[in-house]
């Protein structure tokens, strides 16, 4: 693929100042930078693995081209996550079913079941069960992953999940082919370092903070709705996502400690066993995220030809906002750079399997 040059405006390209104006300006005028109305949802609740309940949201426009199964990062909810919302409108004026949903421990998913989070071990499994209830009430094939952060993470597994849906799932009357493949946007892919360093970071510190607070506040939800299952002291400790980890996951989950749960989880061993088309962008400047990170990524996505690495030196986390000269240039609708690339990339990669699809067609 070739590596689209992104540029954002002059006074953002920091990462840390992208990612502050991303979460504090953006996230409150961020409808008045697109003209697309909001897709006419309907609420449906889906089986996960393990008979989960997993909260979701379904809209189909006439005639969908495919179907978009996304969600969000290590916290909030379908109601807040305005960065989901806003690829919501973009893929349904697109021409694609989005379906949208809660995950594990988070917004309405966490008040139908105490079920905690882990980070992609059992989220995998979950985008597929999603698919395979998608498809009998209209969303069409080809099916396709896509999420952002931690977000970003659990997609790339449920890519992984998917590749093998014919071993574990012959129950959910899936072909291979009708989940085509994914795209992320700054996933987490290695929590052991990025966490640590973030805490030994002078200002990446603050921003872990910042991020705990929420997770707290996460935890604290659950116990409102299922105060059986959750020791409110334990809930009390939590002073780090570490601790979120610690004090509830890793039991649960049967891990002896948060590094063997981390390693377990780590996305970047999944970069080398992906065999379905996927788009991974990746800001160098991310603030969240260790920079040795990088090298290994790109070192691990070289020798694997389904996957598309795009690396650009300014994005910060999750921001990705363009300059007008780069709107320009790409001929932009609006100035969300990373859904425009991850859109025209599902383009492309749809027309391919068209192409691979006649020429089954003509041969048989």
């Amino acid at each position: 693929m070739t590596q689209p040059i992104y540029q954002p405006p002059f006074p953002l390209k920091n990462g840390l100042t992208m990612t502050i104006y991303a979460a504090l300006k953006a996230s409150k005028n961020w409808e008045q930078t697109i003209n697309l109305p909001e897709p006419p949802y309907r609420d449906i609740i889906f089986s996960g693995a393990g008979g989960v309940p997993i909260y979701g949201i379904v809209a189909m426009p006439p005639n969908p081209k495919g179907t978009i199964v996304s969600t969000y990062g290590i916290t909030g909810t379908l109601e807040n996550q305005w960065f989901l919302k806003l690829w919501g409108r973009k893929a349904f004026a697109a021409g694609y079913a989005v379906v949208l949903f809660d995950w594990r421990a988070h917004g309405k998913t966490a008040e139908l079941s105490p079920t905690l989070t882990s980070d992609g071990l059992f989220e995998g499994e979950d985008f597929v069960r999603i698919v395979a209830q998608s498809k009998p009430i209209g969303c069409p094939a080809p099916f396709w992953f896509a999420g952002y952060s931690l977000g970003g993470q659990l997609a790339l597994w449920g890519i992984k999940a998917a590749q093998t849906v014919n071993e574990w799932g012959p129950d959910l009357k899936l072909k291979d082919s009708d989940i085509a493949g994914g795209a992320v946007i700054c996933p987490s892919l290695d929590s052991h370092r990025s966490l640590s360093y973030l805490i030994q970071h002078p200002l990446g510190k603050y921003l872990e903070r910042a991020i705990t607070k929420e997770v707290k506040k996460m935890a604290k939800h659950l116990y409102s709705y299922h105060s059986n299952e959750f020791d409110l002291e334990a809930i009390k400790r939590i002073n780090s996502i570490w601790s979120f980890d610690h004090e509830l996951v890793i039991e649960r989950l049967g891990f002896n400690s948060v590094e063997a749960y981390y390693e377990a989880s780590n996305a970047l061993q999944l970069i080398s066993q992906l065999n379905k088309p996927t788009l991974i962008l990746y800001a160098e400047d991310d603030p969240l995220f260790d920079p040795t990170i990088i090298p290994d990524l790109k070192v691990a996505s070289s020798q694997n030809l389904a996957i598309d690495l795009v690396t650009t030196k300014y994005g910060g986390h999750v921001g990705y906002i363009s300059s007008k000269s780069c709107q320009n240039q790409f001929s932009d609708p609006d100035r969300w750079w990373a859904w425009n690339r991850i859109l025209d990339w599902f383009i492309e990669q749809q027309h391919s399997f068209s192409f691979k699809d006649k020429q089954l067609a003509t041969f048989n």
